[in-house]
């Protein structure tokens, strides 16, 4: 039995999605809808560790999509749980959404490579998914005012930004053969880099560079949570400073084709902003 954790995220309905041809498959969620669910569902709650061993009873293989909205103390201890559950409950194989390479310099990387670290000293079998950033996200960094005008802090740096579904499609494919992939880390990460400059040509608009400290003040007064505001800043200094740009990745071999252009998944979800 495959356990899909995150069920109701973003990622994670892509990938039930993906799945939904096969009937080995439970979704998890830290509070599973009422009703008759489409497909098993079990309560799985990273932050209430007593819902974890029983929620993996039976599990041959755990797709872990990460926890990661909280401070690094947060997520560490949810990853924690997950992983211990995992060795209680006789999961066989844990695969693990986690960051790309290229994203060691982000604020949010050291929980992913201390997940990492954590499930390569376990008794389990692993492979880890290091997932590029969502060609979406850039919908939020650097999305154009009314006048077409993108204000962000991306200086000339680029980030080769991925489709979110074709993350899921990468980890379905792995889920159909997790022992082809044990002990392996599979680079995911976009084809071509975007920075400010191509970013406003696909919505016909036009990059102007802000400062990080702009961008802060700018973040903060949206009433962000506190830890989410050094996330963002420093996801956007990532970029500026050149270090998202590289492309290596096993994401075409993986999909068994070219993967979705991240400039036409942009521009479409400005599309859909503007109405």
């Amino acid at each position: 039995m495959i356990l899909l954790t995150g069920a109701s995220g973003g990622l994670g309905t892509l990938i039930a999605q993906g799945l939904a041809g096969r009937d080995d498959v439970t979704l998890g969620s830290r509070a599973p809808a009422p009703g008759s669910p489409a497909r098993p569902t079990r309560r799985v709650d990273f932050d209430d560790p007593s819902s974890l061993v029983e929620g993996f009873a039976g599990v041959d293989t755990l797709l872990m999509v990460s926890a990661g909205y909280g401070e690094d103390d947060v997520v560490i201890a949810r990853h924690e749980a997950a992983v211990s559950a995992a060795e209680r409950a006789g999961v066989e194989h844990v695969v693990y959404t986690s960051v790309s390479g290229s994203g060691d310099h982000l604020a949010y990387a050291l929980p992913h490579r201390w997940t990492e670290r954590r499930l390569r000293r376990s008794g389990l079998n692993w492979t880890i998914l290091r997932n590029g950033l969502y060609a979406e996200l850039l919908t939020g960094l650097a999305a154009p005012d009314a006048d077409g005008v993108i204000t962000a802090p991306l200086g000339e740096g680029r980030l080769a930004a991925v489709a979110r579904e074709d993350l899921a499609d990468a980890a379905v494919r792995v889920l159909a053969d997790p022992a082809k992939h044990a002990g392996r880390v599979h680079e995911l990460v976009g084809e071509e880099p975007l920075g400010g400059a191509e970013l406003a040509a696909a919505v016909s608009g036009t990059y102007r560079p802000e400062t990080l400290a702009d961008a802060r003040a700018r973040i903060a007064a949206t009433g962000a949570e506190p830890f989410q505001v050094p996330m963002l800043v420093g996801t956007y200094s990532a970029i500026a400073a050149g270090f998202m740009e590289e492309t290596g990745s096993e994401l075409r071999e993986l999909l068994g084709g070219a993967p979705r252009r991240a400039v036409e998944v942009y521009a479409s979800g400005i599309r859909r902003q503007r109405g």
